[in-house]
C-alpha cells in the first residue's frame, strides 16, 4: 500500500497534483475520519427521520385536532424555511435557551448532536407527507379486514398499513434520503468535522483547492451512489407483486 501512496507523491512532484491526502499520513488520516463522520452522521439521520416519519404519519390519523395541529405546525416549520437557518436555530438559539434553563455550563450538545437533531427533523418532515401519501394509498378494505379479525388501531398501522405503505412511498422516500445525504454539508457551518469541513482545513492549509474540491466531488458521487444502490436492492427485496410498485409487472 505504501507504493500506492508513493506514487501520489511522485504526481505532485512530477506534475503538480496535490493530493496529500493520500502521501501525507496527517492529512490522510483525518480526511478518512472526516468521511466517516459524513457516513455515519447520514445513517442516523436516515434512521431517526424515518422514526419520525412514521411517528408523523400515526399523528396524523390521530381523532385528536391538537395532535394533528402539531404535526402541521411542525411540517410547515421544517419544510419551509432552510436547513442551514434551522441549524443555526438550534445550534445557537435552542441550546441557548435550554442551558440557561437547566443551568448547564459549555452548552448542552456539541455540534454533532445538533447537527443529528437539526437534520433529523428536517427530513422527518417531508418523511411524515411521504408516509402519509403512502398510508391513504392502503385500501380501506385491508384495513377492515384486519379490523374484523380483531386487531387494534396501532396493530393495524404496524403490521398492516405501514408494510404497505412502505412499498407505496419508496420511490419519494429514497429522493428525500439521498436528499438528506447530501444536506448533511451543512453541518459544516457549526464546524461538525464531516468531508466538507475537513477538506476546507486541508485545502487552507496546502492550498490545493482544485485537488480537494474534486475529491470532494467523487466521494459524495460515491456515497450517494451506493446510498441508490442500497435503496433500489431493498425497494425489490419487499415488492409485492400487484401492489405499489410491483402493480401492472
Amino acid at each position: 500500500m505504501e507504493s500506492v501512496w508513493e506514487w501520489f507523491r511522485w504526481l505532485n512532484e512530477a506534475y503538480g497534483i496535490k493530493l496529500t491526502i493520500f502521501y501525507d499520513e496527517w492529512d490522510r488520516g483525518r480526511f478518512f475520519s472526516g468521511i466517516w463522520t459524513t457516513i455515519h452522521l447520514s445513517i442516523v439521520c436516515i434512521i431517526l427521520s424515518i422514526l419520525i416519519g412514521m411517528a408523523g404519519a400515526w399523528f396524523q390519523m390521530s381523532r385528536f385536532m391538537w395532535a394533528r395541529r402539531i404535526v402541521q405546525g411542525y411540517i410547515q416549520f421544517f419544510r419551509n424555511t432552510p436547513p442551514l437557518v434551522q441549524l443555526y436555530f438550534f445550534y445557537f438559539a435552542v441550546d441557548s435557551a435550554l442551558t440557561d434553563l437547566l443551568g448547564i455550563q459549555g452548552g448542552l450538545l456539541g455540534s454533532y448532536g445538533w447537527a443529528v437533531i437539526s437534520l433529523s427533523f428536517f427530513a422527518g418532515a417531508f418523511n411524515t407527507e411521504i408516509f402519509r401519501a403512502g398510508v391513504e394509498a392502503v385500501p380501506e378494505s385491508t384495513i377492515e379486514a384486519a379490523e374484523s379479525l380483531g386487531y387494534t388501531k396501532l396493530q393495524v398501522y404496524r403490521y398492516v398499513t405501514l408494510p404497505l405503505a412502505y412499498r407505496v412511498c419508496l420511490p419519494a422516500l429514497n429522493n428525500n434520503l439521498i436528499n438528506l445525504v447530501k444536506t448533511t454539508t451543512v453541518a459544516y457551518a457549526i464546524a461538525v468535522p464531516e468531508t466538507l469541513y475537513i477538506s476546507n482545513q486541508i485545502w487552507s492549509d496546502e492550498f490545493n483547492v482544485p485537488e480537494m474540491m474534486n475529491v470532494v466531488w467523487l466521494v459524495y458521487i460515491l456515497l450517494v451512489g451506493l446510498l441508490v444502490w442500497l435503496m433500489h436492492r431493498w425497494e425489490k427485496t419487499i415488492r409485492v407483486p400487484g401492489f405499489g410498485q410491483g402493480a401492472g409487472r
